[in-house]
């Protein structure tokens, strides 16, 4: 299975998921956030870095404007929207650049109708656990909501996966969205304090799901 580990704000822990073979590294440009990457990675030099990991920028209600100046700031190979961008915008974006679109669920949530006018407009979907502030929580997600849904795009699981749920994810990813399931993403339950991973717990998460 490929990982998205988020929250990256350390260029040579980025260099050792490259190392590890972890696909996807996330950093996010939302100013509230304990993580917020421009304030601690300079963008010239992640764009330079001799990196085969995918590098994903997170932003939150972000213009179209501040999101092509990051990508190309610090070379960005795809942008994972969190916040309640429109179609439109979503849209307008994926002209220039992949796009995951980030949708918060809780029980009861007609998941069918909150992604249905973004099929079409973004590359990727990613489900996590609703909750009143932007960003992840680190709070559980029960993917058993996902079961009757008819997500037909590729997707993302998040929400407070940590090393002790691959028995669940080897069996989520044996189910009926077996086929749609792009990746899993990670973050908080593998850090030792915002934005610093333990790189040893990755490591040991990356090969526990092969």
């Amino acid at each position: 299975m490929r990982i998205k580990v988020c929250g990256m704000t350390q260029l040579e822990q980025v260099y050792m998921l490259d190392e590890i073979g972890v696909e996807f590294a996330g950093f996010i440009f939302y100013g509230k956030s304990p993580r917020y990457a421009a304030e601690r990675i300079v963008g010239e030099k992640l764009k330079k870095a001799k990196l085969t990991i995918n590098k994903v920028g997170v932003f939150v209600n972000a213009t179209y404007d501040e999101v092509m100046k990051y990508v190309d700031e610090y070379g960005l190979y795809m942008v994972q929207l969190h916040g309640d961008e429109s179609p439109r915008l979503c849209e307008k974006i994926s002209e220039q650049v992949p796009i995951i679109k980030v949708f918060r669920i809780k029980e009861g949530d007609n998941i069918d109708w909150k992604v249905r006018e973004y099929g079409n407009v973004c590359d990727l979907f990613l489900f996590d656990t609703d909750w009143s502030n932007y960003g992840g929580s680190g709070k559980k997600f029960d993917w058993k909501l996902l079961e009757g849904a008819a997500i037909n795009k590729p997707f993302l699981l998040s929400g407070g996966i940590s090393i002790d749920d691959v028995a669940e994810l080897k069996s989520f990813a044996g189910g009926k969205h077996a086929n749609d399931l792009f990746a899993i993403d990670v973050n908080s339950r593998f850090e030792t304090s915002p934005g610093i991973k333990d790189m040893e717990k990755v490591k040991a998460f990356k090969q526990a799901l092969i």
